[in-house]
């Protein structure tokens, strides 16, 4: 058995399995990146396809330059689907959304995150940047993800109870994990085959001591409450407002529940920030070309083409004007109130 497992151990250095990828509070307390210029491989399913290798930044984020202060940059946050390591760095939406912006762009990334943690990346790269102009990639369950316990938080979320602010940070990986991060048959076994050995205890309990079953439909998990949701927008828009300069542009990927899209929108027109909806835009390219959009049937992710389409229509919002910058926040009563909400009016 150990020379079994010794020679699927030497086999699958040799395969391109995915390796570990370290992340960590490397550069902030709230942040979760790579170590600066960590290499890596990912790869999918158990045939290993789609293999990639990997070269972190300076500031350990998945992008082929590195992060300098530059006030003309343009920063793009979000999660797996704005790192994209399932693709070659050529073809992420960073780079097409330069070469479209003929700016620079620079991608933070961090996949399993959420609203409340992109907040975090704005703070950082207004403050270690200079950046103003920021576009965030929304995927439909960035607000409900960012909920306290989600599995989606890197340190900001919101309390599922209080519903008031909290830090949640990732503990730090045990020694049976860190020694399985070493092993490429481990990795295998986890990264490729998904197997997950909790997974199997938590079936075989339940086997074993069935709950009542639940009355009424499945919950959505990318739906939050309608008061969880308002809470989530106004703590992010909140936290961005000392930070956003002249653009703040959400892009919404597809399939966002509408009372979800409607607490962001809403929120949105009324700090400035501008909505640009991928939705129909990726649809009509599907049947224009007959073309997925996905990058696999098993990963539905961006594929190249989409964030092509994707690119294209955030561009025309760097070629007009930039619009004014929202008032500061006030308290005001009384005609003072009606004057502090004329001066948000919705700008297109």
């Amino acid at each position: 058995m150990a020379g079994t497992l010794l020679l699927l151990e030497l086999l699958m250095r040799v395969l391109p399995v995915s390796t570990s990828t370290a992340t960590g509070y490397w550069f902030d307390p709230n942040i979760l990146t790579y170590p600066a210029h960590h290499e890596f491989r990912t790869a999918s399913g158990w045939n290993l396809a789609n293999a990639h290798r990997h070269r972190s930044n300076n500031t350990g984020f998945l992008d082929a330059r590195d992060f300098v202060a530059d006030p003309t940059a343009v920063a793009l946050v979000g999660d797996s689907f704005t790192e994209s390591s399932m693709l070659a760095a050529a073809d992420r939406l960073g780079p097409q959304l330069e070469r479209a912006v003929r700016r620079p762009v620079y991608a933070l990334g961090a996949p399993g995150t959420s609203l409340l943690d992109y907040a975090e990346r704005i703070r950082f790269a207004s403050q270690r940047f200079g950046i103003r102009d920021f576009v965030l990639v929304l995927e439909k369950g960035d607000l409900a993800q960012s909920l306290c316990g989600s599995g989606n938080v890197a340190a900001a979320c919101i309390d599922r109870d209080t519903l008031d602010p909290r830090t949640v940070k990732q503990a730090e990986p045990g020694l049976l994990k860190r020694v399985a991060r070493e092993s490429a048959f481990a990795q295998y076994l986890f990264s490729q085959l998904k197997i997950d050995p909790a997974s199997y205890v938590r079936q075989l309990r339940a086997a074993m001591h069935p709950a009542p079953s639940a009355e009424g439909p499945r919950q959505d998990p990318s739906i939050a409450s309608p008061a969880a949701a308002e809470r989530i927008v106004e703590t992010f828009f909140a936290r961005v407002r000392p930070y956003r300069g002249d653009r703040l542009v959400l892009v919404l990927l597809p399939d966002w529940n509408d009372a979800m899209r409607a607490v962001l929108t809403d929120a949105a027109t009324r700090e400035g920030a501008i909505v640009v909806d991928a939705g129909a835009p990726l649809a009509a390219f599907g049947e224009r070309t007959g073309l997925s959009t996905f990058v696999s049937p098993h990963d539905h992710h961006l594929n190249p083409a989409a964030l092509g389409v994707v690119a294209a229509i955030v561009a025309p919002v760097f070629a007009a004007a930039a619009p004014p910058a929202p008032a500061a926040p006030a308290a005001p009563t009384g005609d003072a109130q009606s004057a502090a909400t004329a001066s948000a009016t919705p700008r297109d």
